[in-house]
């Protein structure tokens, strides 16, 4: 594992002395690791960070002095963004970056309060952890030496390459992607070498690449954890049967994604029959003789497996969640174990944890259990094929038919109890949730679905809530999925913009947003002319969904706890979870002393509100929330990079699909409007043969025939002598100016479309 400031710090508090031995074996298991974790205590005594009392260690507390992670601008001002919702971003001068690079996590030192107006000033005081451990960059040639240039301009600095072969001589201009060898000291540049050439320019260089250097994702595991997955035994052992629920007999599904997806995708029939993928999860259901269903979700039981602070569990720690980049998997642990070995597989004998849950006809929960079990898969499909047999349009046996008609109908159930407690569904396209759950935004999206897709989604959320309700109701550690609400100002104001798109929404109070809202909104834009605009403005609106220690709600799924658990050889996090729940089958209290009789079962949800005591011990209990603690902010930062590797992906293909279209003229859809121009959405054939959406800016120096003010509350471009109007919603005839492909930026020009300017006493909208 890479030894950072961060994950040392992150083990101690004020209150609370600690040993370094107790860390060597979790922060330094290797020799590298441990001269660089002995350096730091020193050095974080020194200047005060630490205390040393009798051998061991105390955090201090320091006044003024706030944990954040910079966003820095070309122009090489920065802000230094605090975790805690609500908490001041504090600005920092240039000249008080002490080296820190944009994304790096840093202490800032509070070095001016802030006013009404301006926000607190500070400077960075120590470097936690390095967000840029390599960077894309172009080689340029100095009198003396070779140099980097890194393409992100937000990185303010050049790097001095020890690599002098001929080879980069050749590469001069080239784009390179550069590894940190050393970062800066002092007045001194930082240095770095190259690792691979990509290209002469972002087009020639391979898009898979591109993305990889830029996030720094990985693309091979350690040699410690291949050595390890291929030390894990491939049978299982007569020993893990103990204590486990014997669910062979159940007839058993499970389903693996639909594979070459994506538009670009270039798999063939062949090739997707050889293709690897992960299935974590599998399902059984029964229908009791009085109507109610006893659904059963299965996960792969990977903590039996992978043992905490092992090189793989460290591997997994530092990846913390699987990215999807088209036709390539990067997945958290080696593909022997999350392809083969720990997946669910039809005809192969799989330890797992399930989790049974027994409904009434219309979805209301009656009780659950959760329990390690074994389980053997008999059948496994892909989504198509699984709507294809609901469809009548593929054969299937009469086992796999039925499972499936019951699994949809049961899913339809709980889909109802989701909306009537206010839980909503944004239709948007090119939207992709590869965990089968309620995916990045919060609330589920149906139009990217199909049917089987989404009945998996629904039971896999069912199966995440359940969980979440039981580790709360137990008082456990546990990494929450929360969603704040949106800001009830924007969401006011979007109110307002659709009435003058003709549509109308209301808010049911201006001090708080609730899901409802959104349910009711959703509901009022179906069919709408603005539907799709309206749905990216409130798309817009959400915010982010991270993890917690603490149960707060969840905006978009209307739940007040919830986790993630139904992925666990994909997540860091549900592997956590599972721990959690493996911690209480083998160490938990069912009673409150030894003497006691009343024993509960603490799997199931009758234990509910009858504990009153630890059910951990309290040991166990602390080194769980140390580590939860740890880990929230770090996963919720590698969901963040997973997303938007993957998106860059999507945006690198698209732009280089648009570069050949330069010249064209399609019909778009404006949906944004800015002082400096508007949002272009238009619709081309992908190669795929389907519809693609690709949006580009028509910058307001391009409308040559007025001067166009900006409108910001009707999000409106009017010209001052024509009358002319760009407005959200409009249709607009564009054509392809340029392309720049590295930034992926799709310049266009207006060549016909708008609408004709109401005057302004005639405009209702104005009287807001």
């Amino acid at each position: 594992m890479e030894f950072s400031i961060a994950t040392l710090l992150a083990n101690f508090s004020e209150d609370k002395l600690v040993a370094p031995k107790a860390l060597e074996k979790k922060l330094a298991p290797d020799d590298d690791s441990l001269r660089k974790f002995q350096i730091a205590l020193d050095a974080l005594e020194r200047i005060g960070v630490l205390e040393k009392d009798k051998g061991r260690y105390r955090r201090i507390e320091q006044e003024s002095v706030v944990e954040a992670k910079l966003r820095c601008s070309s122009k090489g001002f920065c802000f230094a963004i605090q975790d805690a919702e609500g908490a001041e971003d504090v600005y920092i001068r240039e000249s008080h970056l002490s080296n820190a690079w944009n994304g790096d996590r840093v202490l800032v030192k509070i070095i001016k309060e802030g006013s009404r107006r301006r926000s607190p000033e500070g400077e960075v005081y120590l470097i936690l952890e390095r967000a840029n451990p390599s960077v894309l960059a172009r080689v340029k040639r100095t009198p003396k030496t070779f140099r980097a240039v890194p393409l992100d301009d937000r990185l303010l600095f050049e790097l001095d390459l020890i690599d002098q072969s001929p080879e980069l001589q050749e590469a001069i201009d080239h784009l390179v992607h550069v590894e940190v060898v050393r970062y800066p000291l002092g007045i001194h540049r930082p240095v770095g070498q190259v690792v691979q050439i990509l290209g002469s320019d972002a087009e020639v260089a391979d898009d898979l690449d591109i993305v990889c250097c830029k996030h720094d994702l990985p693309r091979a595991f350690s040699p410690y954890a291949l050595q390890e997955a291929e030390s894990l035994p491939t049978q299982i052992k007569k020993s893990d049967y103990k204590n486990r629920a014997d669910l062979r007999k159940l007839f058993t599904i499970s389903f693996h994604p639909d594979l070459g997806n994506s538009e670009f995708s270039v798999l063939d029939e062949e090739e997707k029959e050889s293709a690897q993928y992960c299935v974590d999860r599998a399902f059984t259901l029964e229908k009791t003789d009085s109507g109610n269903w006893h659904l059963g979700i299965h996960i792969a039981d990977v903590g039996h497996y992978v043992a905490p602070d092992t090189a793989l569990d460290r591997e997994a720690r530092k990846r913390g969640t699987a990215i999807y980049l088209a036709d390539k998997y990067i997945s958290i642990l080696p593909k022997e174990l999350s392809c083969d070995r720990l997946a669910l597989l039809p005809e192969q004998e799989r330890l797992t944890l399930s989790i049974l849950i027994k409904l009434d006809p219309t979805g209301r929960l009656i009780e659950f259990e959760i329990q390690p079990s074994v389980i053997q898969v008999d059948h496994q499909v892909d989504y198509k094929m699984a709507q294809a047999i609901l469809d009548g349009v593929e054969a299937g046996s009469p086992e796999v038919l039925s499972i499936l008609e019951n699994l949809l109908e049961v899913s339809r159930a709980v889909r109802q109890m989701r909306s009537a407690r206010g839980g909503f569904e944004l239709n948007l396209l090119d939207t992709h949730c590869h965990f089968d759950d309620e995916g990045e935004l919060g609330p589920i999206v149906v139009a990217s679905l199909c049917i089987a897709q989404a009945m998996v989604s629904e039971l896999n959320v069912l199966g995440n809530q359940v969980v979440a309700n039981h580790l709360q109701a137990l008082s456990l550690p546990a990494i929450y999925r929360v969603q704040p609400a949106p800001d009830p100002t924007d969401v006011s104001e979007l109110a307002k913009l659709s009435t003058h798109l003709g549509c109308e929404l209301e808010l049911e109070s201006e001090e708080e947003v609730q899901p409802t809202d959104f349910q009711s909104f959703v509901e009022a834009l179906a069919g709408s002319k603005a539907e799709r605009v309206l749905t990216y403005l409130l798309e817009d609106s959400l915010k982010p969904a991270v993890y917690s220690i603490t149960p707060k709600p969840h905006f978009g799924l209307a739940l007040d706890c919830y986790t993630h658990c139904t992925a666990p050889l994909s997540r860091y996090t549900d592997i956590q979870i599972s721990r959690v729940l493996k911690a209480i089958f083998e160490e938990g209290r069912d009673r409150r002393s030894t003497r006691s009789k009343d024993r509960v079962n603490l799997g199931h949800s009758s234990c509910h509100g009858k504990i009153a005591w630890n059910v951990l011990p309290p040991d166990l209990q602390a080194e769980l929330e140390s580590q939860f603690a740890q880990l929230v902010v770090h996963l919720s930062e590698r969901e963040s990079v997973g997303v938007d590797a993957e998106e860059d992906l999507e945006g690198l293909k698209k732009t280089g699909f648009m570069k050949a279209r330069t010249g064209q003229t399609f019909v778009g859809l404006i949906t944004g409007v800015q002082s400096y121009g508007f949002f272009v959405e238009i619709e081309v054939e992908s190669p795929g043969g389907s519809l693609l959406r690709v949006e580009g800016l028509v910058h307001v120096s391009s409308l040559k025939d007025d001067w166009y003010e900006y409108r910001s509350r009707q999000q409106t471009l009017v010209g001052r002598k024509n009358r002319n109007q760009y407005r959200l919603g409009d249709n607009v005839e564009v054509q392809v100016k340029s392309v720049d492909y590295y930034r992926q930026q799709i310049d266009l020009v207006a060549v016909g479309g708008g609408s004709e300017a109401v005057d302004d006493n005639d405009d209702p909208y104005n009287n807001y």
